[in-house]
């Protein structure tokens, strides 16, 4: 089980994750977001750091030049895009890093037709609550995982959105044959953009 960690603004905590075997860590570059990186994490020491988690990059709706600048200046191996990105946009940076194609899920969504145009051109799908506010770690509302159940998907996906420490055991009996990993936030932090260590390693083993 994969476990991706997102909203990180310090670099301790950067270390910290990887040296309980986290494979992601997210990096939001949305300035809207309270856990907006900025000038919070130095970006040389990032860059240069030998972290065996993978450094992604979180964007909604970014100009391209500004995620080959984070790519550059931050050594990201993943950029993970939540607005309304285009599939040549998913395309372009795929030839640079891997990309994960985030959905807002409300619900009434037929899946396999929702995420059709990107299958090509994204390494992983993340499938997150309905609103963008969820999506980067507001309010913890979780969506009707079944959904994904009927779909095919074929592709492997995170899932995302309101997940705690006490959903460890419901994460470990969702079955589908291409649910990859888990992507945690909100409900893992001291404060916006601190997360409790204790909380996640307590997660990490409820997961085994």
């Amino acid at each position: 089980m994969n476990i991706k960690v997102c909203g990180i603004t310090e670099l301790k905590q950067l270390q910290q994750l990887d040296g309980l075997d986290i494979d992601f860590a997210g990096l939001i570059f949305y300035k809207d977001s309270p856990r907006y990186v900025g000038d919070k994490l130095p970006k040389k020491e990032v860059k240069k750091a030998d972290f065996d988690l993978k450094k992604t990059g979180v964007f909604v709706n970014p100009e391209m030049i500004d995620v080959l600048d984070a790519i550059d200046d931050y050594g990201l191996e993943v950029v993970q895009l939540h607005g309304d990105e285009s599939t040549e946009m998913c395309e372009d940076l795929g030839s640079e890093v891997e990309v994960i194609k985030a959905f807002r899920i409300s619900g009434d969504e037929d899946i396999d037709e929702l995420v059709a145009p990107y299958d090509a051109v994204c390494d992983y799908y993340l499938f997150d609550t309905g609103g963008l506010k969820e999506s980067l770690g507001g309010t913890g509302k979780q969506f009707d995982w079944n959904i994904l159940l009927k779909a095919k998907i074929e592709k492997p996906f995170f899932l995302s959105g309101g997940i705690g420490v006490e959903d460890a055991s419901r994460v470990k009996a969702f079955k589908h044959p291409d649910f990859f990993g888990v992507d945690v936030n909100s409900r893992f932090e001291l404060s916006p953009g601190v997360k409790d260590m204790s909380k996640v390693l307590q997660f990490k083993m409820g997961l085994k």
